[in-house]
């Protein structure tokens, strides 16, 4: 089934696909529906950023439809309010400068509708990450190819602002072909929002950034960084939720590192690293995405290559990971997977075979199971979700 497509003016109606969900009652309550955004790489199928409703009670899926048109939203992320989605346009020639862009879009959360509302360069070539902090005023960008990092304000009505800051990583790492110079592939806040956790997969940094939201700044923490073993190329980061522990999945060693977090002085401590690949797996393979569950008892990552999520068991009190399995994803490349907002299901998205896959979480071990639900994305490359009104 090839996804539909629609005119600009005829992007997306779901409210005739279902019934209207509710309204998130308060901190802790989940929705009975939400809006799953779909991330892309556009050409040939695809269009942009693509939507369709998921209901955890049932964990049913409506069909996909195209919900907003953008080039290459390769990474998504939603302001703490609901009221609007931010895509990083994976590309490297914006209004004829070597760089890409961000965008924002205003969400309708009765029929899933995107609309949009500004697009501003991102100061740097092939930008893959964006993040909103948690004043929803400020969208921080990695640049890939550019090496950098950016902080673009948000303004009244959701629009973005030229950058308020703006950092160059300079260096290299042991590996020629993919560290000669830097490459930041993700910013991540930490939960007091005081400082921001850059992995540079071209430095084997994990750089850190003190963070002022009313100014919209970065200044380099000190130490300025954390480390991983060289050749590795840190990826991505996430926090556990109790804010002591972080971790960082590297898309060239194969391994996740887990660090003690001081929230106070910003600093990274390694305690572990762990492989994400099954034993005696020899075939080749890059790492991707990571995430912990909402409990913290859990952490995944994602392998390509192999084509699987591994999931570890967290120690609360020490924060290293125990293996519990690796789960083939049915499909080619997750180079994306999120955990929906009630933990209770993860999406995998596989990049290279169209499709989104959903597995049931058990929430006693954390283990996978396919649910049975498949649908059929373009390109995938990033999930998020919004609860429906």
């Amino acid at each position: 089934m090839q996804p539909t497509r629609y005119s600009p003016t005829l992007l997306l109606t779901f409210a005739a696909l279902l019934p209207l969900g509710t309204r998130l009652a308060g901190a802790g309550k989940a929705s009975k529906e939400y809006l799953v955004y779909f991330g892309t790489y556009t050409g040939k199928d695809s269009k942009g950023i693509y939507a369709c409703r998921f209901r955890p009670g049932s964990g049913k899926l409506t069909a996909v439809e195209l919900a907003g048109e953008t080039a290459s939203p390769s990474f998504l992320a939603v302001d703490p309010g609901l009221h609007y989605l931010f895509a990083a346009n994976e590309i490297g020639d914006y209004s004829g400068t070597k760089s890409g862009s961000v965008s924002s879009f205003a969400i309708d959360r009765h029929s899933g509708k995107l609309t949009a509302l500004s697009t501003v360069s991102s100061r740097g070539a092939d930008p893959c990450f964006v993040s909103v902090d948690k004043t929803g005023k400020n969208v921080l960008v990695a640049n890939y190819t550019g090496g950098s990092v950016a902080v673009l304000p948000v303004k009244a009505g959701g629009k973005l602002g030229e950058a308020t800051d703006f950092k160059q990583h300079l260096g290299s790492s042991v590996d020629p072909k993919r560290q000669g110079e830097p490459h930041a592939h993700s910013i991540v806040l930490s939960p007091n929002d005081r400082f921001a956790v850059v992995n540079d997969l071209g430095l084997d940094k994990l750089l850190v950034y003190r963070f002022d939201s009313q100014k919209g700044t970065l200044t380099p923490n000190n130490p300025p960084a954390g480390t991983v073993k060289p050749g590795s190329g840190p990826r991505h980061f996430a926090f556990h939720p109790n804010g002591r522990f972080g971790y960082s999945i590297n898309e060239m060693g194969n391994t996740v590192t887990a660090f003690d977090w001081n929230g106070d002085l910003g600093t990274l401590h390694e305690i572990q690293t762990i492989s994400t690949l099954p034993e005696g797996f020899t075939g080749e393979n890059t790492t991707a995405e990571i995430a912990v569950h909402p409990s913290g008892r859990f952490l995944y990552g994602s392998n390509r290559g192999h084509d699987s999520i591994v999931v570890y068991a967290i120690d609360p009190a020490k924060g290293t990971l125990t293996l519990v399995e690796d789960v083939l994803t049915g499909g080619k490349e997750p180079r994306n997977f999120a955990l929906d907002p009630t933990g209770r299901y993860l999406f995998a998205a596989n990049q290279n075979s169209n499709t989104v896959v959903v597995f049931r979480v058990n929430p006693e071990n954390g283990r996978l199971t396919p649910s049975g639900e498949k649908i059929e994305v373009p390109s995938p490359v990033c999930v998020t979700f919004v609860a429906a009104e």
